[in-house]
């Protein structure tokens, strides 16, 4: 697949087309490494919506613009509002889109076009404890979201990450595909 490596705005940027949508596990991994946020989904514990589905937005990152692991990390504090629902239920859902790159508007595609794909992960938000890992996670976030190392250090920040137990794709006609999860982590976005 082509694409091109260049500087803007003090930051590296991998410019590149989608893979084709045949490829299911490689158009998961491109979407997921492509977006700098995603909707996450918890049950809120909060009254008067306690027990109903509530989204958030959040910022994301898989990995440095050059190198993708296809884990979802977050950089979280529990005083937000989903965090405390992510402590009660660490079970949430999380989507990303071609909406949020220059594609789907370069093709003119709505968002729910099923050709300006989208990708649905569902598993739990967990706390990085391993110290390799959450160097990682540091470099993942802080490269694609440098502001966040600058975020009042009184707030408690800590890196997450989603456990992934399942991965749908609409990428296409003909409805969601499943994506297998060793062929996911297997294949690479680029």
């Amino acid at each position: 697949m082509p694409y091109e490596i260049k500087r803007e705005n003090n930051l590296t940027v991998v410019k590149s087309e989608p893979p084709p949508h045949e490829l299911v596990a490689k158009m998961a991994r491109y979407i997921v490494h492509k977006s700098d946020w995603t909707a996450l989904a918890t049950i809120s514990t909060h009254a008067p919506i306690a027990g109903y589905p509530f989204a958030n937005i959040f910022s994301v990152s898989d990995g440095p613009v050059h190198i993708s692991k296809g884990v979802p990390y977050f950089y979280l504090t529990d005083m937000e509002i989903s965090v405390q629902d992510l402590k009660e239920d660490a079970r949430t859902t999380i989507t990303m889109s071609l909406a949020q790159t220059h594609f789907c508007k370069k093709h003119q595609y709505d968002p729910e076009d099923p050709l300006c794909a989208h990708v649905i992960l569902t598993g739990k938000l967990v706390r990085v404890t391993d110290p390799s890992e959450k160097s990682f996670a540091r470099k993942a976030l802080f490269s694609r979201h440098p502001e966040m190392k600058d975020w009042p250090k009184d707030h408690g920040w800590w890196f997450g990450k989603l456990v992934i137990s399942k991965i749908c794709l609409l990428d296409y006609f003909g409805g969601v595909k499943d994506v297998d999860l060793a062929e996911y982590f297997a294949t690479s976005p680029l």
